[in-house]
């Protein structure tokens, strides 16, 4: 493609927007400006939402956006607006009410039509740049679009009313509130039961979220009722959902921290972006499932998030904690520094280790990426005292074995090349992982508790210098 000199995005403070920067497209961020000139020039606007991690946003910024036939449509006849669904939630939740309400879809990336003055009257996710995959084509969706906004004007309205309707019911819906009625909580459980899943945990079926509020409230109404048989569902329900993930390639078991979610019903297959606020939450929810069952796994998980989150999410040295991690360090991998060919594990570790960790993590020669078969996800196949048997070794040298193969397997991985840490600090994720850390420090009373709240006071404190006006607040 022929290099273009830099758009308006170059000096943005999101990083997502500053990737589009190099884009041969007249992209605004959101701003007054751009709706100004949209109602100058009586032209529909184009809103892109994404993020930094969100691999279909990098596949649309690449295969349509940065392409110059796509882009001299758009330049022509849009008005272009980019935004960074994490830096502006707000607008994000405001389309993804109207855009699923189009396409029975959301998520991201988002594209949006507008009318000049900000009302949706179109949209859906991904469009693929030529007529594929049952999508049409993104070209011939932008000249349909253009065609209808000049030929069909008053359609455009009815269609911005209608949807502007469905848009305010769901904003006055977030932002409803009043006496809290204490049946909620049981509505709540009642519907989290029918929805549990007895074989894998987790509630529905795939793609599988964590819900970590969810399980926080399973454990808080499990702590209420733990006397009668609806109260030891509950500790089923939660304790199974917990181990499962924690033993799911949905955690990182090189390095610990969550992936996002899983593609799967098994927690086997993730979407492999770690974000900030799952780590905090899912932090407290292996907390409190540990101080509840006393299941060593649990705290082991939760160490596992604190290491990971020390070492890759966080400053350490002036405080503070990071937005995310990507999923994979280039459009051409899909997940391909969390996972492992046979070939790769043999050629990282001794035969004896190789052997014992293939076992423990179901690691073959065709593994569970459908992209590429011979790739493995990592997640607990086999517990240390199974491999004994089938080994006829004692257990300790399988734990040691296990526990110096992980290591040199990290060591191995981190040798790769690395995702996208995307370094912004939200004052909010900051906030969960401040209480997270501080929860931390209560629960596990030891070394790496302590850790944990003298890193959350120095966070607080950077907040407090950096980011708090007595007028304003944060």
């Amino acid at each position: 493609m022929t290099a273009h000199p830099p758009n308006r995005l170059e000096n943005s403070a999101s990083p997502y927007l500053r990737s589009a920067a190099h884009q041969p497209i007249d992209w605004y961020e959101w701003n007054e400006e751009a709706f100004a000139l949209a109602k100058e020039q009586d032209k529909p606007i184009l809103l892109d939402i994404g993020a930094v991690w969100c691999h279909w946003c990098h596949v649309i910024d690449r295969e349509s956006y940065e392409n110059a036939v796509i882009a001299k449509v758009i330049n022509e006849h849009f008005i272009a607006i980019k935004v960074d669904r994490d830096e502006r939630p707000d607008v994000d939740s405001r389309y993804q009410s109207a855009i699923s309400t189009i396409s029975g879809q959301g998520g991201w990336p988002l594209t949006g039509f507008l009318l000049p003055d900000g009302r949706p009257f179109f949209g859906g996710t991904y469009f693929p740049p030529e007529d594929q995959f049952g999508r049409p084509g993104f070209r011939r969706v932008l000249l349909a679009v253009v065609d209808s906004f000049k030929g069909r004007r008053a359609e455009l309205e009815k269609a911005a009313d209608s949807l502007a309707d469905a848009v305010a019911q769901a904003e006055t819906f977030s932002g409803a509130h009043g006496a809290f009625d204490v049946a909620v909580v049981d509505s709540q459980i009642k519907s989290l039961t029918q929805l549990f899943d007895v074989r894998n945990g987790g509630f529905g079926r795939a793609p599988k979220f964590p819900h970590s509020s969810s399980l926080d409230l399973i454990l808080e109404e499990y702590q209420r009722t733990a006397s009668h048989a609806d109260g030891k569902h509950l500790l089923a329900m939660a304790e199974t959902t917990l181990e499962k993930m924690a033993r799911g390639g949905v955690y990182d078991q090189l390095a610990g921290g969550f992936h996002r979610y899983s593609v799967d019903e098994k927690w086997l297959v993730p979407h492999f972006e770690k974000m900030s606020y799952d780590n905090s939450e899912l932090l407290k929810n292996y907390l409190h499932g540990w101080q509840v069952t006393r299941n060593p796994l649990f705290r082991q998980t939760a160490a596992g998030i604190i290491t990971w989150v020390n070492e890759v999410l966080s400053d350490q040295p002036a405080g503070g904690f990071y937005a995310s991690q990507d999923a994979d360090y280039s459009l051409d991998d899909d997940g391909d520094y969390f996972t492992w060919t046979l070939e790769e594990l043999r050629a990282a570790l001794s035969p004896d280790e190789a052997r014992v960790m293939e076992l423990h993590y179901d690691v073959e020669a065709h593994g569970e990426m459908h992209h590429n078969p011979a790739k493995n996800v990592l997640w607990v196949a086999r517990e240390p005292h199974e491999i004994t048997a089938q080994l006829r070794i004692e257990e300790s040298v399988v734990r040691m074995t296990l526990a110096r193969a992980k290591e040199k397997a990290l060591g191995a991985r981190m040798q790769r090349l690395t995702p996208y840490i995307d370094r912004t600090m939200y004052a909010s994720w900051n906030a969960m992982f401040v209480s997270a850390y501080l929860e931390a420090a209560r629960v596990l009373q030891d070394a790496l508790g302590l850790s944990c709240r003298l890193f959350a006071l120095k966070t607080l404190d950077r907040m407090l210098l950096e980011a708090w006006t007595e007028q304003q607040g944060f």
